[in-house]
């Protein structure tokens, strides 16, 4: 197993990010030897922020039933008294022309439901991760994305946005997905309005590691030689 906490000491020495990378582990089981999550949150990606802050815990679905667009996109099924939330909510999108229902069928799925779902900083992951999640700023997310092209973990998806949860499940589908998150994520998590995620599948993590050192070092060496071109050459 990768020693996470160095890999973790290598992302951090090498790109700024806002608080730990979060490590995302999706399980047929509840785990043993892991906190089992107390307590209630308006919505999965509320987990995402306090396993930033430095805590490692599971949730199992229920944990996640508060949120009907987030059980939606991690293919959670909520009980018969609560199924109609999901219509309720994508009604008030509807209505509020935030989300087309053409739209809906095209938002990625986790492919089945996970019995548990582990959080942690990614270099206290006590499981191999499914994905990991990098909050950052733009230049941030420029290099990781770069270095995740390099390691063969890129995608062709698009630029992501509402619902942040989305990115998950594409990230596990397709590859190295960037989102500008959404307005219910960044309360959730308190995104800063300059900040966006960049999510790598926990299988490339190495790969991207690797290749993050090369491209921090290119972009240096190009940011000199764009520098000098720059002043020998601008004349507006």
């Amino acid at each position: 197993m990768p020693d996470w906490k160095e890999l973790e000491k290598g992302f951090d020495s090498r790109v700024r990010t806002k608080g730990r990378a979060v490590a995302v582990t999706f399980l047929d089981a509840e785990p043993k030897g892991i906190s089992k999550f107390s307590g209630i949150e308006p919505a999965g990606c509320s987990f995402w922020r306090l396993a930033s802050a430095g805590r490692t815990f599971y949730t199992v679905p229920a944990d996640h039933f508060n949120c009907a667009v987030g059980a939606y996109t991690h293919n959670i099924q909520l009980p018969p008294d609560r199924v109609q939330e999901t219509e309720a909510t994508l009604g008030m999108m509807f209505n509020l022309r935030y989300v087309r229902p053409e739209e809906v069928p095209g938002i990625p799925r986790l492919s089945k439901e996970p019995v548990a779902i582990v959080y942690a900083p990614l270099g206290d992951a006590p499981l191999p991760p499914s994905v990991v999640i990098f909050t950052c700023r733009a230049s941030a997310a420029m290099l990781l994305n770069e270095a995740a092209i390099r390691a063969g973990a890129g995608s062709t998806l698009p630029l992501l946005g509402r619902p942040s949860c989305m990115a998950i499940p594409a990230a596990t589908l397709h590859g190295t997905a960037t989102s500008l998150g959404c307005i219910g994520n960044r309360i959730y998590t308190n995104l800063g309005e300059d900040e966006v995620y960049i999510i790598v599948p926990g299988a490339k993590l190495e790969a991207v590691a690797d290749a993050l050192g090369i491209i921090v070092s290119a972009n240096a060496a190009l940011e000199e030689y764009s520098r000098g071109r720059q002043a020998s050459l601008s004349t507006a």
